[in-house]
């Protein structure tokens, strides 16, 4: 008895996922390396190893790929910033403190390119773009953040609390990758912790 021929294999709906998966992960670590305007689509697309019309499928442009990358960013910045909550519950200082001791290191590592969204914030100061939005976004959503960890420290002036922590958080992204190791953003936590407790 002859054997049936198997049915024909569906196109699978995974491949373009995969691809655009190709891509976004191509961008992400592209984009963040060297800048999101020094790096073209054709670039893109030979190292993730899809056609353009696969990126073009997936975003409707490269201003979207780089708005997407940086919503990405965002996602992965609050799960690592909240991410010590687990080891200080119920202790905003000492949640704070513990991310910040990790940043200082991270900070002071040669090849460190600093905090993506601010980067893009510089590269696309242009308010408009979808780029600048979604990153000045995360910034006011991270200001907010540590306003609300100051007061559950029971700081004298909250804000003015959250606004110098963010300004130190900042500071940091920019001297880790102007100074490298031995930088001034290993004194990150040392600072913000004297700030804190100044302000108690």
């Amino acid at each position: 008895m002859s054997k049936r021929p198997e049915p024909p294999i569906a196109p699978s709906a995974e491949a373009p996922r995969r691809a655009a998966d190709r891509i976004r992960d191509t961008a992400a670590e592209l984009f963040y390396r060297e800048g999101i305007r020094a790096i073209g689509v054709e670039e893109i697309v030979n190292r993730a190893g899809v056609t353009k019309p696969s990126l073009y499928r997936a975003f409707e442009s490269k201003d979207e790929l780089a708005a997407d990358y940086l919503r990405d960013y965002d996602r992965r910045f609050f799960l690592s910033f909240e991410a010590p909550a687990a080891d200080h519950p119920g202790d905003p200082k000492g949640q704070l403190l513990a991310y910040l001791e990790i940043l200082s290191v991270r900070a002071s590592s040669d090849g460190y390119r600093g905090c993506g969204l601010t980067n893009a914030v510089i590269e696309y100061p242009d308010r408009d773009h979808p780029a600048h939005q979604v990153a000045v976004d995360s910034k006011r959503a991270l200001r907010e953040r540590l306003r609300e960890m100051c007061r559950g420290m029971g700081a004298r002036d909250p804000d003015e609390l959250a606004d110098g922590l963010l300004l130190l958080l900042e500071g940091s992204y920019v001297s880790g990758q102007t100074f490298g190791e031995g930088g001034p953003a290993r004194a990150l936590g040392a600072a913000a912790r004297r700030l804190i407790d100044a302000s108690l």
